[in-house]
């Protein structure tokens, strides 16, 4: 059983943990401890109720009028294909709703999984260029091989 819920301070080390893990396979950009405590309120996080670990996260990032990014989505490899994935986006989705979120985007290599919630492929240069100022602390910057995703 999970337990879908904000983050606190307590738990940026798991969160660090669980996020660093995917970036060093190249498939999650890295987020520094700085970064977030500085945007730990864009998290929800899922915690095993027995184990009490964090084993998903997610963030929702107000980027724009009406818009968010969906981003730092990640599920712990022993968790995997249980849904947690999806509750998280779902959770996210209505938080973007609730404050007036029209159009939310994601950039992943997971296109199939964002599709189930209806988001549809995209070209980059669509999303509005300020969305890019993260971009340049990418290792793969400026050859960003991530598919674009929208949602409205």
């Amino acid at each position: 059983m999970f337990l879908y819920r904000k983050p606190t301070f307590a738990d940026v080390d798991e969160i660090y943990e669980l996020i660093a893990g995917y970036a060093a396979q190249g498939v999650m950009l890295p987020k520094p401890h700085s970064t977030l405590y500085e945007t730990l309120r864009e998290f929800v996080v899922a915690e095993n109720v027995e184990s009490k670990k964090i084993v998903g996260v997610g963030a929702l990032h107000l980027t724009w009028n009406e818009l968010a990014e969906i981003r730092s989505m990640a599920v712990h490899a022993d968790y995997s294909r249980q849904g947690i994935g999806s509750a998280i986006v779902k959770k996210l989705l209505q938080e973007g709703r609730d404050v007036g979120v029209t159009k939310f985007f994601t950039l992943t290599y997971r296109p199939e999984f964002f599709q189930t919630f209806g988001f549809i492929v995209t070209t980059k240069e669509s999303l509005p260029h300020k969305i890019w100022k993260e971009c340049i602390e990418c290792p793969k910057f400026p050859n960003c091989d991530e598919i674009a995703m929208t949602l409205e």
